[in-house]
């Protein structure tokens, strides 16, 4: 900028708006280790019971893998493994359920 010595005037500086910050919600990533199955999915009540746009990613070493984002709250899940339905073997957090068999149940905080 050019100006005379008498005549220069900075600019303003602007000031940078605060945004509010949204509270983010974290995923939660569920695993399940299923070498032979072709494909899974991830079911519970934070889904309605229904699999359709949670299926879950299959790695080389047969490690399927699912990062959902979860309130605060206690959840019952399952995984349909190639159309079977498993309780999660790593989660030693069950409920009995209504079909005689049990949900896994995990809790976030």
């Amino acid at each position: 900028m050019t100006c005379g010595a008498k005549n220069c005037k900075t600019p303003a500086k602007k000031t940078a708006t605060a945004k509010k910050k949204t509270p983010t919600t974290p995923s939660t990533e569920f695993v399940l280790t299923a070498p032979a199955a072709k494909e899974v999915y991830l079911v519970g009540d934070f889904n309605d019971w229904n699999g359709e746009g949670f299926q879950m990613r299959r790695f080389k070493d047969g490690v399927f893998k699912k990062s959902v984002k979860l309130k605060a709250g206690q959840y019952h899940y399952r995984f349909v493994v190639d159309g079977d339905w498993w309780t999660d073997p790593a989660n030693p957090n069950r409920q009995a359920n209504a079909f005689g068999s049990e949900n896994s149940v995990i809790t976030i905080s």
